[in-house]
């Protein structure tokens, strides 16, 4: 690459990297109103979050909120209390409990999600089969890059 074309391409990396931070920032703002809109707090959604893809054990809940045991045991009696979540058993480990989100669950963040997920949607119509596998690969190298950081961290306590 000649030496004239690499201030352009830095220039476009940060771009890139200041409308990532954005875009961060923007999700954190929506998640914190959703929270205040279904009276619930950062940890209880990001539970509800993850157990958007299917049931969980409370020590992947854990792992995934940041949350020690205890308080991991509380949050799902809350969100238990208000009819979001359920416990049951595992069907291929008996022993094992999981957490799954309810139908009423699902609805309710529905209700506040949907409407984000539809008025994206067209936004994602513009882009090519190709540019979709793009920005999925590059949507899970970058997840996996800020999930190894974050472990990293952890390391250091």
């Amino acid at each position: 690459m000649s030496p004239s074309r690499q201030p352009a391409r830095d220039d476009l990396v940060e771009a890139l990297g200041s409308a990532m931070q954005q875009y961060q920032r923007s999700v954190q703002a929506f998640d914190d109103a959703v929270g205040r809109l279904l009276d619930l707090g950062p940890s209880d959604l990001r539970c509800l979050d993850w157990l958007v893809d299917g049931p969980k054990t409370a020590g992947q809940l854990s792992t995934a909120t940041g949350l020690r045991p205890a308080a991991t045991t509380a949050l799902v009696d809350r969100l238990a209390r208000r009819g979001l979540v359920r416990r049951r058993r595992s069907e291929t480990d008996r022993r094992a409990v999981l957490v799954e989100m309810t139908e009423h669950g699902n609805a309710l963040t529905w209700q506040a999600y949907g409407p984000l997920v539809a008025a994206g949607r067209p936004m994602l119509d513009e882009l090519s089969p190709e540019q979709l596998a793009f920005m999925t690969d590059y949507l899970h190298r970058i997840t996996a890059l800020t999930d190894d950081q974050r472990e990293q961290l952890g390391r250091r306590d």
